[in-house]
């Protein structure tokens, strides 16, 4: 068991923070590695550091910035296995979860390998008489990335390699309950030898994310998380003249209609449901039965979920643990809730126990039936294996759910018919649509939207969206008055 270090100004160096965490395989309780949350002092340092390199980086070619990313994507590729393995021992998912979500980090560097075309200005000649019009984008300054515990690989690749081939230094916070994943990246990123400073690893928990909200040096903020905490970060951030990018909670719906393939559809909507034991933020948490839908998918979904194989994420399974014990006691305190607001548990995932893995946080794939749309449940993002059915006559009384709703990441149509999917893309209020698929997820070209409570800010992470958050936009108007003696 090791006691995980911070990489600050090049070096690791151990936090003098006496609070000191445990992180936890979530299947077994087996403590992996404990973690210190550092103080404000400690954040403070790695933006100082942050700052110093920044001048340095930024006059680094493009052309020799983006090496260090081609050579990021091979590193990552040799250790492929054993950060997959990581991410499955510390968060829990399954292995083929875990490959899945190193795949789409990696694929985040490769588009932004492209930067020398994706942040290319403007240029009109002779916008006037005699003088050039055109734009340039510059880097910001230091960046601050605060990930979440559900993609402990993936989602720090949704801003990274971006702020770092547009010229900025940048920060990362993981989460303290999953930091070993982001520990071995920057082992790697250490490898490459970028200018001390330029990438900077701080483990830490409130403290630590205060002081880079508040320190002015911090020029732009990128968040995952809860929309409760995506919230006061924006708000935080933003009081303190900082660009921010927040991304927060959500409470996605899949809708179903009558003409939906009966088999297909209950094997993609049961996995994105349950898949990630339901901690992604574009879970399906609420399934919505349009008319003769109803009777054929509920038998099909409760056996979908029934069935489902849980256990040890590196053994071959389906499904594996919640993130935490205190985790599965609030999901199972909110089935207990929905069933005194009215729902039937028609599946009950509670008091799961996994043979060789008493210990772990499990719950099986849970189905409630019969709740009330204006329940607390029906409002609240479960994050976790437990999925919702909900009848309604007709697309109309679907989209209502989805746009009444407080949340806006994620909604999805289950359809044979074009007419219907092209209403519903232009009509569902999400910043992700999906038309017979169960998890939305954009590619990494693509920017992962939001809406509603799921988003605060303009720009989202990953693709275009990322260089241009990542960069200023300035305009040079540019006059060369000719000399007399020159004329011709």
């Amino acid at each position: 068991m090791s006691s995980l270090l911070n990489f600050i100004a090049g070096k690791w160096v151990a936090s003098h923070s006496e609070n000191v965490r445990p992180v936890h395989n979530p299947a077994s309780a087996e403590v992996l590695a404990t973690v210190a949350l550092s103080s404000a002092a400690e954040t403070h340092a790695a933006i100082e550091s942050a700052h110093n390199a920044f001048a340095e980086w930024r006059r680094v070619p493009l052309t020799e910035r983006v090496q260090f990313l081609f050579r990021l994507k091979a590193r990552l590729e040799e250790d492929f296995e054993e950060l997959s393995k990581t991410i499955t021992l510390e968060c829990g998912k399954t292995l083929a979860e875990s490959r899945g979500e190193m795949r789409r980090a990696i694929e985040n560097v490769e588009v932004a390998c492209s930067a020398s075309v994706l942040t290319q200005g403007l240029f009109s000649e002779d916008i006037a008489a005699g003088i050039d019009e055109f734009t340039i984008r510059q880097p910001l300054g230091v960046c601050a990335i605060i990930a979440p515990f559900n993609f402990p690989g993936m989602i720090p690749f949704w801003f990274l390699p971006y702020a770092l081939v547009a010229g900025n230094a940048v920060v990362l916070k993981p989460s303290e309950r999953v930091p070993l994943t982001m520990a071995h990246v920057f082992r790697i990123l250490e490898e490459l030898r970028f200018p001390a400073g330029v990438v900077s690893l701080v483990n830490g928990g409130r403290e630590a994310v205060d002081a880079l909200l508040d320190d002015e040096r911090v020029q732009a903020v990128s968040f995952v998380g809860s929309s409760a905490t995506a919230r006061y970060v924006y708000a935080r951030a933003a009081a303190a003249g900082k660009r921010v990018q927040c991304q927060g909670g959500a409470k996605n719906p899949i809708v179903i209609a009558a003409d939906a393939h009966l088999d297909s559809t209950t094997q993609v909507v049961a996995d994105s449901a349950f898949g990630c034991a339901g901690q992604r933020c574009l879970a399906a948490s609420m399934a919505v039965l349009v008319g003769d839908a109803r009777a054929p998918f509920r038998d099909s979904l409760r056996q979908a979920a029934a069935n489902r194989l849980t256990g040890f994420g590196l053994d071959a399974v389906q499904m594996g643990p919640v993130i935490s014990a205190d985790s599965k006691t609030r999901i199972q305190g909110l089935i207990e809730t929905a069933e005194q607001e009215g729902a039937r548990v028609t599946v009950d995932g509670r008091n799961a126990s996994i043979r060789g893995f008493e210990g772990g946080y499990f719950l099986k794939p849970t189905v409630l039936e019969g709740l009330p749309l204006d329940s607390n449940v029906a409002r609240t993002e479960i994050f976790g294996p437990v999925l919702s059915l909900h009848e309604v006559d007709d697309l109309d009384q679907a989209l209502a759910i989805i746009n009444q709703g407080q949340y806006g990441n994620m909604a999805c149509l289950f359809t044979s018919s074009g007419d219907l999917a092209r209403r519903f893309r232009s009509e569902a209020d999400v910043g992700n649509v999906g038309i017979n698929v169960g998890v939305a997820a954009p590619m990494a070209m693509f920017p992962f939207s939001g809406a509603r409570g799921s988003f605060f800010g303009d720009l989202h992470g990953q693709g275009r969206d990322a260089f241009q958050f990542f960069t200023k936009q300035k305009v040079v108007v540019e006059r060369w008055p000719r000399a007399v003696s020159r004329l011709f």
